[in-house]
């Protein structure tokens, strides 16, 4: 059998592809289900609306979205945090800004390895020299 413990509440339980006990998938489906009652009425709620009147929380309600459980494209006051810096955002983990300023630092270091790897290759060169046979 392929035990593991349960990443919600530490109890030993039998493996399945969500990580979690038989307990905390119903408690996790419960909250599901608070949620996407709570925001079928009240289409112009925020997280923190959702969150305090539902009893889940915000890290949470993020998970299900981020999981693609809960869509948020009818629900315009609704976002959450970018992951670098916390400003609102509707999709992915970061925001345009921090994306940018992370593709340009992985530029940036390609760039700086590549420039090391020919400095280190011009150092490590050797050239065989043929005296003319004539």
């Amino acid at each position: 059998m392929n035990l593991d413990y349960c990443s919600r509440c530490g109890k030993l339980y039998v493996k399945n592809p969500l990580g979690v006990c038989a307990a905390c998938v119903g408690e996790l489906e419960e909250m599901y289900r608070k949620c996407a009652e709570y925001l079928r009425k009240h289409r112009g709620a925020t997280i923190q609306e959702l969150s305090e009147n539902t009893g889940v929380p915000q890290k949470q309600i993020i998970k299900f979205i981020k999981d693609g459980r809960i869509s948020i494209a009818g629900h315009a006051n609704i976002s959450y945090p970018c992951e670098v810096c916390g400003q609102p955002i509707r999709e992915g983990s970061m925001c345009e800004k921090c994306r940018g300023r992370l593709s340009k630092n992985i530029g940036q270091l390609a760039k700086e390895k590549e420039e090391k790897e020919s400095a280190q290759q011009r150092r490590t060169s050797t050239y065989k020299i043929r005296e003319n046979q004539e």
